[in-house]
């Protein structure tokens, strides 16, 4: 039999994940909560630390526990995972727009993003990414034309790296990247449905294939209510 504290953990998060109480709301404090479920107040800060463990609120020193949006993205930090795998994995409807596709010569700040010379082409790739009903991701992508010589509409309303793996035959093997916090910018802010949020979280990923050539920078952003960056990390000694 599951321990009480349990039980209240899974009829708050049942309640949460049904809407039945939404993300921003205040829970009852802990007196409400022990007479309402008849138990000691150990047994509900045992259930209070579980929710905020498991993300379902966040406690407030003096204020009490407010509830989180839960309906959030995972990204994986450390992994490199294309757009079109994250929809299909969070099995939400989703849609790709091409903003801009074209093949251009690098200006000064993408010859040092991707170590090229004022000769080289590469293309740039502007797609905006919706989510259900809302445009939250504004993807700038600019690939190496020496290693993709072709792009096209369709294959970037589609998945690049699927392109680029299946039928260019490509192994794209690891990425720096860089996260950061920054205001929104007018492009952003015509692109997305970016709410009253004065701020937008930037991926940049420096992309490399197997044999350590970079072949493609990223500036990948996003709304910041409907992301979480996660990763695994271990301590070693």
């Amino acid at each position: 039999m599951n321990s009480k504290y349990l039980s209240i953990y899974n009829e708050i998060t049942t309640m949460i994940e049904n809407g039945k109480i939404k993300p921003n709301a205040k829970l009852p404090s802990e007196n409400e909560l022990m007479q309402e479920y008849s138990v000691s107040r150990d047994t509900i800060r045992k259930a209070l630390n579980l929710l905020a463990q498991n993300g379902y609120i966040q406690k407030v020193r003096g204020k009490g526990s407010f509830v989180l949006d839960i309906n959030r993205f995972d990204f994986p930090v450390s992994g490199l995972v294309s757009f079109k795998e994250l929809a299909e994995k969070i099995n939400k409807e989703s849609k790709t727009y091409v903003h801009k596709l074209e093949l251009i010569n690098p200006d000064g700040f993408l010859m040092k993003q991707l170590n090229l010379s004022s000769n080289d082409s590469i293309w740039e790739v502007i797609r905006i990414r919706q989510i259900g009903n809302e445009k939250i991701i504004l993807d700038k992508d600019f690939l190496n034309a020496k290693f993709v010589p072709t792009l096209t509409k369709e294959i970037c309303e589609d998945s690049i790296y699927e392109y680029l793996e299946k039928e260019l035959g490509l192994k794209i093997s690891f990425a720096k990247k860089v996260i950061t916090v920054e205001e929104n910018t007018k492009e952003d802010r015509s692109c997305l449905d970016l709410k009253n949020y004065n701020n937008i979280v930037v991926v940049r990923n420096y992309v490399y294939l197997d044999d350590t050539s970079l072949f493609q920078y990223t500036e990948s952003r996003h709304r910041p209510d409907k992301f979480r960056f996660v990763d695994f990390a271990r301590r070693n000694y």
